[in-house]
């Protein structure tokens, strides 16, 4: 199994810096003990104009099937009719991943800590691979088109070729194996490894050793930076984890918050808020006092009970008012019944609340949970009892993951969506993204809509002025204000609106909660003409759950 890596360089710049990128001299023959057999790294050529490194593995075949016997199911599927006749010591496989992140670890790091900087350089390179297996499936093309899918996006030249069963037979046709060859006229050496650690599994389909669920971690460090944006990133996630559909979900979703942060310039955590840790991701919901980390919102609308009530035990004996967050669910579904819709998309369904609601009313027959966070939705999971939900249930339910500022095919087609206090958690400039997203795309018959009422706030004591009523709020609107958003996205995209109250509504300042009920229009089937314009249309690969 061999593999050569080449470079050139001047004078200044000499193309021998690749020994230092490896941490392997040039001068030197060296030897690796790996799992299953000897790497050996030399140098063909090293001079100032060009220089070549090559990896040979050589694999111990015995040692392999000693290695790979019991593991899982009989360790590889390529050992279930050739234990000892195969072409993993010949071909480039997940075996000579391995052996390059053992031999190249540190290289595979960027790291060179005798020549600061040299790691993020630029530089020429040519990856030369003469045997590497290629196991298509059903529609994913033959190897050449594989290999050129699967590099091509990352900035590669891609030159392969079929190799023949046998050059003296050609009526046999082509083996699944391909010589490729890999050019960049600027590349990053360490980029180029974790790149060859993830693919040349991927163009396999197989791996000598049983994918176990640390293999996601592995996939998500080696593709981080390129993976996520990689437009076949399913397909290589779903090859590299040999198919296992439980690790290829879970790295999606993954790779999906991964993608929707970088497009908006945030780390993943700040993306996958929609659960408090402080709070529990499954624990009830609080009934009064003030939300996670920030600000106050008694739930039920009314200030709490004392400290020395609760402490005494002279607590009130009378039914509890229901909480505010409860009345704002029973408004949302009068509205819902109000227009008769029986599929409804929840956007931004969080830990599933509503979720729960939908589903005790037969007359939502199709309900649909959508948040970008993998954490709400494995939290809305285990408070739906999805794992035990009877079956006649779980068939009017799907939670995926997805992002609301972006369009996304799976929303289209319902009656009616829910965004229930969801828009304060985005920031101004985003939302015209989800207007486009939700009200001209999606374009359901029917959307409520509910937030917070800033002019509320003051009613609260416990809240400082100033402050809004979560840490993660991006604004809170007054009724003017929020009026006037409705009115005009209910005119831009041909709806009718409706602006309701939800919970104890004071003379003064209003109702804790504003609700907006938006009808889609007579003759409103199209998107007004110039509306998409400015408005982000990027459809996410998001994950499903069920």
């Amino acid at each position: 199994m061999f593999m050569s890596i080449s470079t050139t360089g001047t004078a200044e710049n000499p193309a021998t810096d690749l020994g230092f990128l490896l941490h392997k001299h040039p001068g030197r023959v060296q030897r690796f003990s790996t799992a299953h057999g000897e790497a050996h790294v030399f140098y063909p050529e090293a001079g100032d104009e060009a220089c070549t490194a090559a990896l040979l593995l050589d694999v111990d075949p015995v040692a392999l099937v000693r290695k790979g016997r019991g593991k899982g199911r009989a360790g590889s599927p390529d050992f279930a009719l050739a234990q000892y006749v195969n072409d993993r010591p010949y071909a480039a496989s997940s075996l000579l991943a391995v052996a390059l992140r053992t031999v190249f670890r540190t290289a595979m790091k960027g790291v060179c800590e005798a020549r600061p900087g040299l790691a993020d350089q630029l530089r020429p390179l040519r990856i030369v691979l003469p045997a590497v297996p290629v196991g298509g499936a059903a529609g994913e093309g033959d190897g050449v088109a594989m290999a050129v899918r699967l590099f091509e996006p990352l900035g590669w030249q891609v030159e392969a070729s079929a190799i023949p069963l046998d050059e003296t037979f050609p009526a046999w046709g082509e083996s699944r194996y391909v010589r490729l060859e890999l050019s960049a006229r600027r590349a990053r050496l360490a980029d180029a490894l974790q790149q060859l650690y993830v693919l040349l599994p991927a163009l396999d389909g197989a791996k000598h050793y049983w994918v176990a669920p640390d293999e996601v971690d592995k996939l998500l460090a080696a593709g981080e930076g390129w993976l996520a944006g990689h437009p076949e990133r399913a397909l290589i996630t779903r090859r590299y984890l040999s198919r296992r559909w439980t690790l290829t979900r879970r790295a999606m979703e993954r790779l999906e918050l991964a993608r929707l942060a970088e497009a908006d310039d945030r780390e993943v955590e700040e993306v996958d808020n929609a659960v408090d840790d402080t709070t529990g991701e499954t624990g009830p919901e609080p009934e009064t006092g003030p939300e996670p980390e920030s600000g106050y919102e008694p739930e039920s609308g009314h200030e709490p009970e004392t400290r020395h009530a609760r402490e005494t035990g002279h607590e009130r004996t009378a039914p509890r008012p229901p909480s505010l967050a409860e009345q704002r669910r029973t408004a949302i579904l009068d509205a819902l019944r109000e227009t008769g819709a029986a599929r409804v998309a929840d956007l931004g369904c969080g830990q599933g609340e509503l979720i729960a609601a939908l589903l005790k009313d037969a007359r939502f027959t199709d309900v649909l949970g959508v948040d970008v966070s993998v954490r709400a939705l494995s939290a809305a999971a285990r408070r739906l009892r999805l794992d035990r939900m009877p079956e006649r249930q779980a068939n009017r339910l799907r939670l995926v993951q997805g992002a609301l500022t972006y369009t996304d095919e799976r929303l289209k087609g319902f009656d009616a969506a829910v965004l229930c206090e969801v828009i304060e958690h985005l920031d101004l400039p985003r939302l015209p993204a989800l207007e486009y997203a939700v009200f001209g795309a999606a374009r359901p018959a029917a959307v409520v809509v509910t937030t917070p009422n800033a002019g509320y706030n003051v009613r609260w004591e416990s809240l400082p002025a100033g402050h809004l009523r979560h840490a993660d709020h991006r604004f809170e609107w007054d009724r003017a204000e929020f009026r006037g958003w409705a009115e005009r996205v209910a005119a831009a995209y041909g709806y009718t609106v409706d602006i309701r109250p939800v919970g104890p509504e004071d003379d003064e300042v209003g109702a804790p909660t504003q609700l907006a009920l938006f009808r889609l229009g007579a003759g409103a089937a199209d998107v007004p003409a110039g509306t998409t314009a400015t408005m982000d249309s990027t459809t996410p690969e998001g994950g499903e759950t069920r």
